[in-house]
């Protein structure tokens, strides 16, 4: 007969062999499971984060709250955190934030989405719009834009910007951001107006409109030029209105 001790010893083997079998098909079944595509008919979430193999963050999809507030040069912008509409955002490999997709809207509030791209550690440099007001009004097209200053200095620019005192000091501040290029301006715009016509605006290195071409919704069009102040002097065609 055997003695207790015995019993245990059998015990504590089975136990042994039994776990390390149960281990085995664990760590088996959780390895089966990372080395497949898994394939889900729906899901609900909050945001997704995609990732290089090494961790490296490349594109965020999210709702408005969790959404990413934007890096540039190692920076989080933690000050936007939750103020920022839902979409995806895309960073570059030093983990810069390079453009997205993003919409935002609500009864009685207008509505609003924008695909951008952007430059080298800047802003956006091209944008595809669409922008409607509360009262239903609506405008879309492409912009392109010139945008020179690193945005880390730009940001950093403009928040000393705002800490001062009077007006004329921020409109003095402006006015020296925009003659050391600090400022982004657009260069082209593209689209339907909020009067319902087409329109193609072409914009000096400093954002003033110099040509527009417009197709009003009854069919007449018009070719406006500008000069640096926005006075029309000459339009095309010429019996469209008197010359200037």
């Amino acid at each position: 007969m055997q003695s207790k001790l015995e019993k245990e010893v059998r015990f504590l083997k089975i136990y042994a062999i039994a776990a390390t079998l149960v281990c085995a098909v664990i760590m088996l079944s959780a390895f089966t499971f990372q080395t497949k595509n898994q394939k889900f008919g729906e899901i609900d979430v909050e945001r997704i984060n995609v990732v290089e193999k090494d961790g490296k963050l490349k594109m965020v999809i999210s709702n408005k709250e969790r959404q990413h507030p934007g890096t540039m040069d190692g920076k989080t912008y933690d000050e936007r955190k939750g103020q920022r509409p839902a979409g995806m955002i895309f960073f570059s490999e030093r983990g810069d934030e390079i453009g997205g997709l993003v919409y935002d809207g609500d009864t009685g509030k207008g509505q609003e989405g924008s695909l951008t791209f952007d430059r080298f550690r800047g802003d956006q440099t091209i944008q595809l719009f669409s922008e409607e007001k509360p009262d239903g009004k609506y405008q879309s097209g492409l912009r392109m834009n010139d945008q020179y200053s690193p945005m880390a200095e730009a940001m950093a620019a403009r928040a000393a910007m705002n800490k001062m005192p009077t007006a004329a000091e921020r409109t003095a501040a402006i006015k020296e951001m925009s003659d050391k290029g600090m400022l982004d301006h657009n260069r082209l715009e593209i689209g339907r107006g909020y009067d319902s016509s087409s329109f193609i605006k072409l914009k000096d290195a400093q954002g003033r409109a110099r040509i527009a071409i417009s197709v009003q919704p009854d069919g007449n069009p018009t070719i406006n030029f500008l000069d640096e102040n926005g006075k029309v002097y000459y339009i095309l065609p010429e019996n469209s209105s008197t010359r200037k």
